[in-house]
């Protein structure tokens, strides 16, 4: 199973693609999307679907994993990773990728023990968990290979389960 996690926003979407090999999950791929604020909301999100795309194509992805939204009084931003993240989820569709989502606290629990760990806990944790040399960065990234890890970890109890999930997509 490749799983691939985003950290969504318009400035800076994180991925990171795990992946199985001989049972043990690995990272193939991480890192940051970035697009420059001088360009219109239109062009950045077209960017990221450009480059998402090549990403999709290239780890020929079984699931995509997004990290919660969260943004309390900031709705501007919160608009902002929204737009990203819906683009990201109509490039799933189109492949017929199912799409889940995980609160941060999920994510924090998954790969820490505990859903209010710090971001460089979290980035150690995800390099031990990969057997990475050093905590990947920056943060988006790192959130993002935590997402995929998150996802990857709880992919064979929801199998189990009969595939009951914090699903986001759902056909209609």
């Amino acid at each position: 199973m490749v799983v691939m996690g985003i950290d969504p926003g318009l400035a800076s979407t994180g991925y990171g693609v795990v992946g199985t090999r001989s049972g043990r999950l690995v990272a193939l791929d991480g890192g940051v999307i970035e697009t420059r604020p001088t360009l219109t909301t239109e062009r950045r999100l077209t960017l990221i679907a450009a480059q998402a795309r090549e990403l999709l194509d290239e780890h020929g992805c079984d699931a995509l994993a997004f990290e919660d939204l969260y943004f309390g009084q900031n709705i501007v931003s919160a608009f902002a990773v929204g737009h990203a993240r819906g683009v990201l989820m109509l490039l799933a569709g189109e492949r017929e990728i199912p799409c889940f989502s995980y609160t941060p606290q999920q994510v924090k629990a998954a790969v820490c023990g505990h859903g209010r760990a710090p971001k460089d806990q979290v980035a150690r944790m995800v390099a031990y968990m990969l057997a990475l040399p050093e905590p990947p960065t920056p943060d988006h990234a790192s959130d993002a290979l935590a997402v995929a890890l998150c996802h990857s970890n709880a992919a064979p109890l929801r199998a189990a389960m009969g595939g009951v999930a914090a699903r986001t997509v759902s056909a209609q």
